[in-house]
């Protein structure tokens, strides 16, 4: 068995009952805000094949797993990066030199 990490964003009207009911099924554990962890003997692609009928056109969904080389990775299954809340945040400081 595999374990996972998906992070998942339906927007205000997604399909979040079927969801959930998927992570039950899968004994899914909570791990903050559109967050869960799971074990499953689902390749990636099987997984993203069960969730597009929930996720849906709008939806976004990101999976983390081991590779074949035992590394970690992740993919988008549905929908794709935005730019991030904090962008903006950092204060830049500027090179300016004095002339001593």
């Amino acid at each position: 068995m595999a374990r996972y990490w998906l992070s998942y964003d339906l927007g205000l009207r997604g399909n979040y009952d079927d969801l959930y009911r998927w992570l039950a099924k899968h004994d899914a554990r909570e791990c903050g805000d559109g967050v869960a962890t799971f074990t499953a003997d689902l390749t990636p692609e099987q997984i993203k094949r069960a969730l597009k009928s929930i996720v849906g056109k709008k939806g976004r969904a990101y999976l983390v797993g081991a590779g074949k080389d035992g590394k970690w990775s992740g993919k988008w299954l549905f929908g794709s990066r935005r730019p991030a809340p904090w962008v903006g945040y950092a204060e830049v400081a500027d090179e300016e030199q004095d002339d001593a």
